[in-house]
This record gives structure tokens, C-alpha cells and sequence, in this order.
């Protein structure tokens, strides 16, 4: 008889002690935490390894005792006699669990245990075996719980959730063993003859589990390497027996099995994963939207998904709408139907409006779950009307879009601030551009707590859509931090997909996806108007030139010639796009430089110059780091140099405690005049210095 330790993820114990009592009806069973001790015959551990769709690992006991210092460790694994279990020739490595009062470092505790099997062979063989912590032949696991020590061998090598089918996998998989536990919770493994659908199937895996349960396939039938290949009481003729038994156990599934996701690419990978793994045929795979997706031809089945959830308060709170369309398509395309979600974040969960039958806690990986069943009766298939949203933020936003709608009477545009922090405890900014909407989110102050900052971002996601007539679909939330150097630039989605809107003539393409900004700064909207009309037959210089919009407003003003600057290769290039939409052309250049560096050795003379630098910088493209308070006066001693004699310079940042060294620019025949108030639109005036303007004219 032998005593083995099965162990598994948090909250599948129970799961995994009924598993092993069907597997191993005469075995002894004692069930822990996240385990499950066994003691059996070496066959009942193979039908485990073969059979269990929920364990990680299957260790066997060599040894155990107390632990009162830190020679205890090396005295306990000592009681083992290793050479029985494995040869000096082969390699191992020690994974050690636990600590105490004597041994609080894993590392010092692995390292006693290791010592203690080296010498014992040192002492019988004059030899040692080596350490090989990558692909070692013997896996040693050494358990430490208060003052006990078990050390084990590994039987399972490698964990026993890995399958080895998945080539590719999606984001935020799910595991192996966690998709047959939510398989189980749901109580499809019960009535495998009903259809299965897995409407957001990522890389495949629950309806690969699915498929695997409905064929009878023993998860461990296809391993190639075992934890117990080379240890020495392994009997590989009741191994081959046992598998061979599995093998003819093999049946024709009972039930359809479907899988679904929007994207294209992940669905690819699913279908891979499945040819792997032998269960493509048994699979139907297809490509839609999970909130349009239709019946099947099935009048009930049972509905497993683990659907995107965010980890962060802004990834959650972008969910709300789908997760609300997502409820409703729920509600009359699958009536009838059991619906069991994996989900880090319950509150999304409750946008759908399902009352739940059960929930289960359940880990995936080292985020804490909850897998939540419910029945789509006709009690949770009643859609209900939505209510209209009254609270502080909506009936503020009202408020502000009555006032707008006066105000863009006399505006020439189509991308305007509705909202801009007006209430402290709604900290965002939210931006119209034509159809859609960007929710600027705020960090909350230290003082209010999560779930209420969580809250209140979720009245702003939910009121939008009422208030402002548009679809949920088209709002876009972005978390602003203060950003350095080319971090403001750097993408935050592959999206790809851009708008055209128009401002005072001009037409100008926004992406509101992939990046913290949307290549549109709205707040200079004035100042773009001011270029426009200070730039006729006049050479214009637009340095830190963004997107070019500025450079756009110049040629619309019948500039002689502009010159547009910019370090980044993805904004020059998006500045011609803008030149190319307004049907620009003439002796416009495009220089794509370290605008520090191309100024200082530039020698051409221009009437009219836009300078808008970053506050601060350290791209590894610039030759030293960029601080607009420490620096400006050289920047524009640089830019004074270009300017021809009564030349104007507009001048601009948005570091909020901004002080222009004007005694120094006077000295240097500069005429200075302040224009923030005069260049901040309507829409801004909440927030007054959220950019400073001077114009400069050379004397």
C-alpha cells in the first residue's frame, strides 16, 4: 500500500474527491485544502494520473516527520532510502513547499533536502546525482505544514492540467482542469446527451473539455513523459495495461458541442488546438458576436463560458454594455437553456439582470472566481424595461448638454467636451467626437475606496448612453496617469479603426482606440483658428508638430510654405494623411526629427512658428532628457534664431505650474503677451489651465 497526495486548485477539493472515489471506489479518502489524500495500490495512482480531469498532481509519500530545526529537514528525507527510487545516473530536483519558525527561506528547506539525498548516495556509490532544474528525470516535493514535513516523488512530471493540445491560446485562458471543474459545477457532465455552447470560446479549451468528457477520452491517454518514467518502482506492464484499458473504453460522443467567438484569429487557434487534441470533428466551431448570436436548433442545452472580465477598474467598467446586450440576447434567443459564467468581477455578472441558481468560488490561476449558474426560465427571460438613470452625473451631464447645444449653435465643429470633472466625486472628462464618445477616467484620490471609485465609474458608463443618445458600443474609456516622455504616445489597443471629424473647416482624422490621445488635442481648437488667421503668405514652422493639425489650420490660411516636425514616424505620417483629406498640396515639408536637435541646426527663417512641447521626455530618441520648465529659454533662444525680425512665435504646454521666464525672453527683444485665457475654448473653461499660451514676436 502507498500514501499519495492528489492535489488541485483552490475550491475543487470536493470535486476531486468525488472524482477519485469513482475512479478508485476502494481506495481510503481524507480530503484537505486544495487536496486529497489517497492511500492505495500503485494501480489506483495510475488510474488517477490516466483518469483525473481536475488533479495537477499526484505525489507518493517516501517520508515524513516533525520539524524542530532546520536538521530535522535533512534527518526526515534521510529516512527514505533513494537509491530504490531512482539511479545516481539520473537527474532530479527539489520543489520545496512550506515554512516555520526553523525553516522560513524555501530555498534553505530545499536545499537540506537536496543534501540529504546527495550524500546518501555519495555514501553507497562513491557518486552523486546531478540537479537539473529544467528537465529532470526525478521531481522531488518536500510539504512542509507547521511542524511535519512529507517529502514526496512527483508521479505526474509535469502538471496534470496540462493536456499538451493547446499550440496557441488566447487571452486570459482558462485552464485544462478549471474548464472540466466549470463543466461539472454546471451539470452538463450529467446530461452530456444536450447540446453544449461556449459563446466566447477563446482558445477552445471548454468545449475541447467538453469533447474529451463526451468521447470518455482519458486526459492522460496521450502524455508522453511521466514523473514516474524513471523511478525505479514504476511497473510499466500494469501501466501499459492500464492504458490500454482506457484506450477501448473510447465511445462516440452523445451531444453536439458548439463554439463560438468574435474574433477570427482566436477561433483559428481553437480549431488547431482541437485537431490536436482528436476532437475537431466533434466540435462546431463559428465566428459571430455572442450578443447576436442566434438559437441553435436545440430547445435547451447548457450554455459554459469564461467571457472577457478586467482585471483593472477601467478593463471592468468597459464591459458594462456588452454584458448588458449580452443579458438581453441571453434572454430571447435561449430561453430554457442552463448558463454557467466564470467570472473575476460579479458586478458585470449583475448588468445581465439573470438572478443566479448557485455560485461556486473557483481560482484561475492567481485570480480569485466565481462561477455563477443560473436558469433561463421564464422568470429570467423576462426583459424589462430600462429605467431611466437618475443620479448626481446624469443629471449634471443634462445640465451641461443643454448648455452646449446653445454653444455649438455658433461652433463649427463636431468634437467638443461635455463633461469635465464638474462633480469631485465623478472624476472624468468625457470628449464628443461626431458619434462617439471618450471617458477620460481619472486615478481617484487615496481616500476613496474601490468598490465606491468602482461605482461611480459605473453611473458615468451607465448614463451616458441615456443621456446622450449614444450607443454604448461607441464609448471608449481610457485611464489618464501622468505620462512621461514617449509614454503618452504608445499604444494601448491594435485596433486600427479611425474617424474623420471636422473643426472650422477642417477635416481631420482621430483614432480613439488605439492610443491614450486621439490625435486631436480639442482644448487648442482656438489656437488652431488663431494660426489659421495669422498665416496667410507667411512660412510657418509647426514644431512638436503631433498630428499636424495645426500645420492643417496654416495651409487653410494660405501659409507660403509649411514646415511640419515631429520625432515620430507614425504622427508625420498621419500628418500628411490630414494634409492629403483636406485636399492640401504645395511646399508643405514633412521632417520626421529630434525636434531639439533639428532646430538647433536649422538655419531656414520663418514669419510665424507653433511650438507646443511635451512637459517631459527621456525617449531614447532625443539626445538628452526634455524638461519644458528647465528648458524652454534655450528651445526658444534655438527658435528665435529661425524667426525672421517681427516674427511671431505661438507658444504652448500643459505642465500646470508653468512659469515663463519673461525677463529673460524680454532681454532678448522679445514682446511677450499672455493668451491662455483668450486660446481656451468654451468647453474648457472649467479647467483653465489645462494649457498655457504665449504669443512671442520678435523685435
Amino acid at each position: 500500500m502507498f500514501e499519495f497526495l492528489v492535489t488541485t486548485s483552490k475550491g475543487l477539493d470536493g470535486l476531486l474527491f468525488d472524482e477519485i472515489a469513482a475512479i478508485c471506489p476502494d481506495v481510503a479518502l481524507k480530503s484537505k485544502p486544495g487536496q486529497v489524500l489517497v492511500t492505495g495500490e500503485l494501480s489506483d495512482a495510475y488510474k488517477i494520473c490516466l483518469w483525473s480531469r481536475l488533479a495537477n498532481r499526484v505525489l507518493v509519500k517516501l517520508a515524513e516527520g516533525d520539524i524542530d530545526t532546520a536538521e530535522d529537514v535533512y534527518k526526515v528525507t534521510d529516512k527514505a532510502n533513494w537509491p530504490s527510487h531512482f539511479g545516481v545516473s539520473d537527474t532530479f530536483m527539489v520543489d520545496f513547499n512550506g515554512t516555520n519558525q526553523s525553516i522560513n527561506n524555501t530555498q534553505f528547506g530545499g536545499l537540506k533536502v537536496k543534501d540529504a539525498i546527495v550524500d546518501q548516495f555519495s555514501t553507497f556509490f562513491d557518486e552523486r546525482p546531478s540537479v537539473n532544474k529544467l528537465t529532470p528525470d526525478i521531481r522531488i516535493q518536500a510539504r512542509l505544514w507547521r511542524n511535519v514535513l512529507a517529502v514526496y516523488i512527483d508521479m505526474s512530471g509535469q502538471s496534470l492540467h496540462q493536456r499538451h493540445y493547446r499550440a496557441k491560446t488566447g487571452l486570459a485562458p482558462v485552464k485544462e482542469h478549471l474548464a472540466s471543474a466549470m463543466l461539472i459545477r454546471s451539470g452538463w457532465t450529467q446530461h452530456i446527451e444536450q447540446p453544449l455552447l461556449d459563446p466566447m470560446c477563446g482558445a477552445g479549451t471548454i468545449a475541447i473539455e467538453a469533447a474529451l468528457i463526451s468521447n470518455n477520452v482519458a486526459p492522460g491517454l496521450s502524455r508522453k513523459q511521466w514523473g514516474f518514467d524513471a523511478w525505479k518502482q514504476h511497473e510499466q506492464a500494469l501501466w501499459d495495461e492500464l492504458k490500454e484499458q482506457a484506450d477501448s473504453q473510447k465511445q462516440t460522443p452523445a451531444g453536439k458541442i458548439y463554439a463560438n467567438d468574435i474574433d477570427k484569429s482566436v477561433v483559428e487557434i481553437a480549431k488547431e488546438n482541437a485537431r490536436i487534441a482528436g476532437v475537431a470533428d466533434c466540435i462546431t466551431f463559428s465566428t459571430n458576436d455572442a450578443c447576436k448570436f442566434g438559437l441553435l436548433s436545440d430547445d435547451t442545452g447548457y450554455i459554459v463560458t469564461n467571457p472577457p472580465y478586467g482585471e483593472r477598474l477601467s478593463d471592468s467598467n468597459k464591459l458594462i454594455p456588452t454584458f448588458q446586450k449580452w443579458g438581453v440576447a441571453l434572454k430571447q434567443n435561449f430561453k430554457q437553456w442552463n448558463l454557467s459564467i466564470l467570472t473575476s468581477d460579479r458586478d458585470l455578472l449583475r448588468q445581465m439582470k439573470l438572478s443566479s441558481k448557485k455560485e461556486y468560488k473557483l481560482m484561475n490561476g492567481k485570480l480569485e472566481c466565481v462561477l455563477v449558474n443560473f436558469e433561463l426560465d421564464e422568470r429570467n427571460c423576462i426583459v424589462r424595461e430600462i429605467k431611466p438613470i437618475n443620479n448626481d452625473f446624469a443629471n449634471r451631464l443634462k445640465k451641461n448638454l443643454q448648455k452646449t447645444d446653445r454653444w455649438l449653435k455658433k461652433q463649427n465643429t463636431n468634437c467638443y467636451r461635455i463633461y469635465d470633472a464638474d462633480l469631485p466625486e465623478y472624476n472624468v472628462a468625457v470628449d464628443r467626437y461626431a458619434d462617439y464618445l471618450v471617458v477620460h477616467e481619472y486615478a481617484a484620490p487615496k481616500d476613496v475606496p474601490e468598490h465606491k471609485a468602482k461605482k461611480r465609474l459605473q453611473d458615468v458608463i451607465l448614463s451616458l448612453p441615456q443621456v446622450t443618445g449614444i450607443d454604448a458600443n461607441k464609448i471608449i474609456l481610457k485611464v489618464r496617469e501622468q505620462q512621461k516622455g514617449k509614454n503618452q504616445y504608445q499604444k494601448v489597443s491594435q485596433r486600427k479603426e479611425t474617424i474623420e471629424v471636422f473643426e472650422n473647416g477642417a477635416k481631420f482624422i482621430v483614432n480613439l482606440f488605439d492610443y491614450l490621445d486621439t490625435g486631436l488635442f480639442l482644448d487648442h481648437r482656438i489656437t488652431r483658428q488663431l494660426i489659421q488667421q495669422k498665416s496667410n503668405c507667411k512660412d510657418v514652422l509647426n514644431l512638436f508638430a503631433y498630428t499636424g493639425s495645426v500645420s492643417v489650420h496654416a495651409a487653410l490660411g494660405r501659409a507660403k510654405s509649411i514646415t511640419t516636425v515631429d520625432m515620430s514616424n507614425t504622427y508625420i505620417d498621419w500628418a500628411k494623411e490630414n494634409f492629403k483629406l483636406n485636399g492640401l498640396k504645395g511646399a508643405y515639408e514633412f521632417i520626421q526629427a529630434d525636434c531639439l536637435t533639428w532646430l538647433k541646426h536649422h538655419n531656414s527663417k520663418y514669419d510665424l512658428m507653433f511650438i507646443d512641447p511635451p512637459s517631459f521626455s527621456n525617449s531614447k530618441r532625443m539626445e538628452s532628457t526634455w524638461d519644458v520648465q528647465r528648458d524652454h529659454i534655450n528651445l526658444l533662444s534655438d527658435a528665435l534664431k529661425c524667426l525672421n525680425p517681427g516674427g511671431e512665435i505661438i507658444f504652448s504646454n500643459n505642465l500646470r505650474q508653468f512659469k515663463l521666464d519673461e525677463a529673460t525672453l524680454t532681454k532678448m527683444g522679445v514682446s511677450i503677451k499672455n493668451i491662455s485665457k483668450q486660446t481656451l475654448p468654451e468647453d474648457f473653461q472649467r479647467n483653465p489651465k489645462i494649457h498655457h499660451c504665449w504669443s512671442l514676436v520678435k523685435q
